[in-house]
């Protein structure tokens, strides 16, 4: 390499890292929560969390259902299908305990 070419890496270099050598730490600000600071807020995210989780609960029960042959609302409705209703309680539990746990993080 010729001397000039040294020179102009190290001056490129010397270029590039002086800034990080100078730069302060940025400090952020505490990351704001969605916790409840009121009792109001607490029974409005409740009830939100529950809506939430009660649609996701009937939704993941009618994919299931959809998923299964025949109707497992009308076999536990009108045939009074005892083993159907235990399934389909099963079912309900399982989203539900999946969903909770979504919820809590």
């Amino acid at each position: 390499m010729k001397p000039n070419s040294i020179t102009r890496l190290l001056f490129l270099l010397v270029l590039l890292t002086a800034p990080s050598l100078f730069a302060q730490e940025i400090v952020t600000p505490p990351a704001s929560t969605w916790h409840p600071q009121s009792l109001g807020h607490a029974i409005s995210n409740m009830v939100i969390f529950a809506a939430v989780g009660l649609a996701c609960a009937v939704i993941g029960f009618k994919l299931f259902d959809k998923c299964t042959p025949g109707n497992l609302t009308k076999e536990i409705v009108e045939n009074k299908n005892v083993a159907a209703a235990i399934v389909a309680g099963a079912v309900i539990l399982g989203v539900s305990i999946i969903i909770a746990a979504s919820m809590v993080g």
